[in-house]
């Protein structure tokens, strides 16, 4: 009987391929624009690390107190950053399984070949238990050691990308490469590791940041060096020093910082340590007010910070309410098209078809197009993708791509919405009397 009712179906549709025509394009024009944005906002909004982001929390220590908040300022939240003195605080006390404070940098590199130019390369000054905190892959090499961080060491872990430029690929694992002035050892070349979003610094990066991640040294060694910030810097109060020294010295807000703790246990006890540590700051009297940390998982934290764009999330409602009344043209155009073959539903019924049987004939006939449009969609996605650049930032819209998941999505989300929309008419078609249309025919 399927095959009986597909027929039906294709000779229906040929019947009036205009209509056929009007509500495929319909159906593919609303499926692109929300597989479009859906690519979009799937990319941006996804787990970076989703085997280990229960295991990854951000501390947050309220270093200002209510000088910090302004007067419309009723969510008493934390600086989402740290100052120097709280970072290296809880570096010493190391409470946590992995744990690393990190600054951004923005380094000039001078290539081994004499001909080449500067590179500016743009990275973090992290400490060595970075790497297997973030399960960091690597094409040679590895992290430093924890002596290297305590010793100032001058060494560095340099990406692919940057690792092409300096010394055109290969192994470089040991070799040196000047940095802002310096000479440093390399310990260690990335393999492919691109996180988008960019979630161990989104306070620098907003999550999304191009030409980031070619260079990591250690914190220590970046602090001895004056290897300065390049990333945000925010104060309740000017600081007293001028310059990196001064910044050290200052409660200026400038440093991530990033902890593994392995269950909730462990989290718990270092949420405790935070307020112990803090009230033992309020004792000493560098803080007059209470407590207020934070301490969020790696995916409430980017909720936090606000990480997938406004634009992409308005963008993607936009496309849903499209999709939304393209479905409900293509339930008034079913229904006229069933409506129309009252006669014919007539005709059938009395020659002993069941209600069943052309609910499920015109369901068909609705999958079919949902199917065509579906087809159609495709490659009205790919186009909407090749040209999202147009409305979104380069760097977000560079992360939406086809794969086989999308596609597979595509096809089934016009299927379904368009069996959806064929539901009414189809249950309208099915309620026909066959005795009236026999009668007036």
């Amino acid at each position: 009987m399927f095959g009986y009712y597909l027929n039906l179906a294709l000779r229906s549709l040929k019947r009036n391929p205009a209509l056929t025509a009007l509500m495929i394009l319909t159906i593919a024009f609303g499926v692109a624009a929300s597989m479009t944005t859906w690519s979009v906002f799937r990319a941006v909004s996804g787990d970076p690390i989703p085997w280990k982001s229960s295991k990854l929390f951000v501390p947050q220590i309220d270093n200002w107190g209510p000088a910090g908040h302004g007067p419309k300022d009723t969510s008493n939240e934390p600086p989402d950053a740290m100052d120097y003195t709280d970072a290296v605080a809880l570096m010493r006390a190391h409470r946590a399984t992995y744990q690393s404070a990190m600054y951004q940098i923005g380094a000039p590199v001078l290539p081994q070949n004499p001909g080449q130019h500067p590179i500016t390369a743009i990275g973090e000054a992290v400490y060595g238990e970075f790497f297997p905190m973030l399960d960091v892959p690597f094409k040679y090499g590895s992290g430093w050691s924890a002596a290297d961080d305590e010793h100032r060491a001058q060494v560095a872990v340099i990406s692919s990308h940057l690792n092409d430029k300096a010394f055109g690929g290969g192994d470089s694992v040991g070799k040196t490469l000047n940095i802002d002035g310096h000479e440093y050892r390399v310990v260690g070349v990335l393999g492919d590791w691109n996180p988008q979003p960019q979630f161990y610094d989104v306070v620098n990066t907003g999550g999304f940041s191009a030409g980031g991640g070619n260079l990591f040294v250690p914190f220590n060694t970046a602090i001895a060096t004056n290897m300065i910030n390049n990333g945000n810097t925010n104060c309740v109060d000017t600081p007293k020093e001028a310059g990196f020294v001064g910044l050290q010295k200052s409660e200026c807000v400038w440093i991530a910082f990033m902890v593994q703790l392995d269950d909730a246990a462990a989290a718990q006890r270092y949420k405790q340590f935070l307020d112990n540590y803090t009230a033992e700051q309020q004792q000493a009297g560098r803080f007059n007010w209470p407590p207020n940390n934070r301490l969020r998982d790696l995916m409430a934290w980017m909720d936090y910070e606000h990480v997938v764009p406004p634009d992409t999330r308005i963008s993607l409602y936009v496309a849903l309410g499209l999709l939304l009344v393209c479905l409900v043209n293509t339930t008034g155009l079913l229904l006229a098209k069933f409506l129309r073959r009252s006669s014919e539903i007539g005709v059938r019924r009395a020659l002993g078809a069941s209600r069943r049987e052309i609910y499920t004939q015109f369901l068909i006939e609705a999958g079919m197009v949902g199917l065509a449009g579906g087809a159609l969609g495709l490659v009205l996605t790919g186009f909407g993708i090749a040209g999202i650049g147009w409305v979104l930032p380069r760097d977000i819209a560079a992360l939406a791509h086809l794969d086989v998941s999308l596609l597979i999505t595509t096809l089934v989300v016009a299927i379904v919405a368009t069996m959806l929309a064929g539901l009414y008419p189809a249950l309208r078609a099915a309620a026909v009397q066959p005795a009236w249309q026999l009668k007036s025919n």
